[in-house]
């Protein structure tokens, strides 16, 4: 029962962020409504190994990930205005296959790293906001910035401290034209799952981004 109440809540809320994010679409004729515009960078994640142990190997095992990322802003709004920051990465899982991870700007204590906050400046937390599932429960992964071309990743089960993931450098940027579609609904992260509810929660508003996009370029 709890189960079906779930899913139904996250299914009228995502059916509530398509609307919202068709609503912003009509506003901008646009056919990207959120994140318009970003810049793009070739990265290197170098992650040491989790001392707390996850279940998850790409956590808990140390290793080196070449990585796309983006930094947004998600209304676009002009740089003085406090917007919701974006960071997208993509990081290869075999010869065709990626994981996306998005974070955007949070809090970062265990009550507001669940909270969307508009920030003035780049130097800002952000998080995945939502959690995934893993085997020692639902967990957080959150990005601090460092400089202007470096943050600390880290991971957190829901309601406890941050642990060090890794850390994440801007190598290069990449050309204007460079495009991706960063969706981590379809591209999981390697050993970490999106919640049923998580799922619902996002999947018709990316459903309704995809579409656009296919209908600008068709």
């Amino acid at each position: 029962m709890a189960h079906s109440v779930v899913t139904t809540a996250a299914d009228l809320a995502g059916r509530a962020l398509a609307s919202i994010t068709r609503g912003v679409a009509a506003v901008r004729h646009a056919d990207k409504p959120l994140h318009p515009d970003g810049d793009m960078y070739a990265g290197q994640l170098i992650r040491p190994g989790s001392q707390q142990r996850t279940g998850v190997p790409w956590i808990d095992q140390g290793g080196e990930d070449d990585v796309i990322v983006r930094l947004s802003r998600a209304v676009g709004l002009p740089g003085p205005v406090p917007d919701v920051h974006g960071l997208a990465l993509r990081l290869r899982k075999g010869q065709t296959r990626y994981g996306d991870l998005l974070l955007a700007s949070t809090g970062w204590d265990p009550l507001t790293r669940h909270l969307l906050m508009p920030a003035w400046n780049a130097h800002w937390p952000l998080t995945t906001l939502l959690p995934y599932r893993s085997p020692i429960g639902p967990l957080v992964i959150g990005a601090r910035p460092i400089d202007v071309r470096g943050y600390q990743l880290c991971w957190a089960v829901v309601g406890r401290q941050w642990h060090a993931l890794g850390d994440l450098t801007l190598t290069m940027p990449l050309p204007e034209e460079t495009e991706v579609s960063f969706d981590p609904v379809v591209n999981p992260l390697p050993g970490l799952e999106q919640y049923p509810w998580v799922e619902h929660l996002r999947e018709q508003s990316y459903a309704v981004a995809r579409r656009m996009r296919r209908a600008s370029h068709a």
